[in-house]
């Protein structure tokens, strides 16, 4: 399954020479995991009250060309492997404007307790929602 969220870059997402801060790129990546989560059935809300967060472990992140102020964007995001202990997601971002490739990522979650302590199995309620 993969996810596809649209967006539209705006000054506060550019630095002064109206190119997307590489900082932006990290949020839209969270949207985009995220989503794709709660598409298949994960509830944030859920997760918090069985103490079960998310972190992100590892970001990868290949800059292609840059995003530029005023581009609308593409942004999919999908599953690329799932393990018992944790969840890589594939993600790629393209300018629609100007029909280029911005970026590609990889980003890995893992399961803590709300005190940052691993969790060694990605709890049921994840692993089977995302496993399907």
């Amino acid at each position: 399954m993969k996810y596809i969220q649209k967006i539209k870059i705006y000054h506060s997402d550019t630095d002064c020479y109206n190119i997307v801060w590489h900082g932006a790129y990290a949020k839209w990546l969270e949207a985009g995991r995220v989503e794709l989560c709660e598409k298949l059935g994960i509830k944030f809300d859920e997760l918090d009250k069985m103490k079960i967060l998310l972190p992100v472990v590892e970001l990868n992140i290949r800059y292609k060309s840059p995003g530029r102020l005023f581009d609308e964007l593409e942004i999919q995001t999908s599953i690329k492997e799932l393990k018992k202990t944790s969840i890589t997601f594939a993600h790629e971002i393209k300018s629609m404007d100007r029909n280029m490739l911005i970026l590609t990522a990889n980003s890995t979650m893992v399961a803590t307790d709300t005190n940052g302590k691993l969790i060694r199995a990605l709890p049921d309620y994840i692993y089977k929602k995302l496993s399907c």
